[in-house]
């Protein structure tokens, strides 16, 4: 099948296929998969154009409701993370679609640029993984309990016996405003600065808008890493975030297509939609059985997912 805007010839079957299996792993982490989708684009279709970010964003956008609804569902949608997300990274993208559109043209330049943003994001999540100090107790903690009490749901199931919901499963919000955010998961508070938030929420949405993954994505590890909270609880905020930037990445990018005509920018709809079919059951699947993976799994899932493509890119670059 040809695809007329980003111009490869692929079966119809090959992307969804892709999107299913990485969402599937990407999704319990609060990533959509689409830092992954991009080298498969990039590299193995040879879509190179400034096109394949806005394709990418594109996927974004049918592939994410699936799992936000799981999140929503099972009440671990941490509302004011979602929100300070699509706040700081909306204007940061635009920024970031026309700096990719007017000096991020070279192909060889985006993909050093991918790679060491993704090394970024990989030693970042490493050093969590290696790290023992007293600071990320309070999280490894309430992350083990909810894999207990998972278990404990899992054992009762097994039994027949009835089940109520667990509000020491769910998120619950005690306070919410432009300077701070407090909430609850497993009988533990958790503080956050939501200026600082925002202001990084800002710089990963220029990335994200460059990249094509609509800035909250990348944000998950930061989460997890610099605020540390509980990867339970950060997930579908990181995703919903991803959901609504990337609606307005393939918004900018379509209108940047009028003014930049010498410049493929608006995505290449049928192959977005593609992806998008097969991210949307991924993720469904992701975020259903993300509650029976222990956060350390997911965690190393992502650190294997990130780095792998980041070391092709900066060794094509300097081969």
């Amino acid at each position: 099948m040809l695809f007329s805007v980003s111009g490869i010839e692929v079966s119809p079957w090959v992307p969804p296929l892709v999107a299913f299996v990485i969402s599937v792993f990407t999704s319990m982490g609060g990533i959509s998969g689409a830092f992954l989708i991009l080298p498969f684009q990039v590299s193995v279709l040879g879509f190179t154009s400034p096109a394949v970010s806005a394709t990418n964003q594109l996927y974004n956008i049918v592939a994410i409701p699936s799992g936000v609804y799981r999140y929503i569902k099972e009440g671990r949608m941490a509302w004011p993370l979602a929100w300070i997300i699509i706040i700081g990274t909306l204007p940061g993208v635009f920024l970031g679609a026309i700096l990719r559109i007017r000096y991020l043209l070279d192909p060889k330049h985006f993909k050093l640029f991918a790679g060491l943003v993704l090394f970024y994001i990989g030693i970042k999540l490493i050093r969590d993984l290696v790290s023992s100090n007293k600071a990320d107790k309070k999280q490894t903690q309430v992350e083990e309990k909810f894999k207990e009490q998972v278990e404990a749901n899992q054992q009762k199931n097994r039994g027949n016996q009835t089940l109520g919901r667990e509000t020491a499963s769910r998120v619950v919000v005690n306070q919410f405003s432009l300077t701070r955010i407090v909430y609850e998961f497993q009988s533990q508070t958790f503080d956050i600065n939501a200026l600082s938030l925002m202001a990084l929420s800002f710089i990963i949405g220029i990335v994200g808008g460059i990249y094509g993954i609509g800035g909250g994505a990348i944000i998950a590890p930061f989460l997890v890493t610099l605020f540390k909270l509980p990867i339970y609880t950060v997930a579908g905020a990181t995703l919903m975030g991803t959901f609504v930037t990337s609606i307005a990445g393939v918004a900018i990018y379509q209108t940047l297509s009028v003014f930049f005509t010498h410049t493929p920018a608006a995505p290449d709809w049928a192959l977005g939609f593609l992806f998008g079919i097969g991210g949307f059951a991924g993720m469904y699947c992701g975020a259903r059985i993300q509650k029976f993976v222990r956060a350390n799994v997911i965690k190393w899932i992502l650190v294997f997912c990130i780095v792998f493509p980041a070391a092709q890119y900066v060794w094509q670059f300097f081969r």
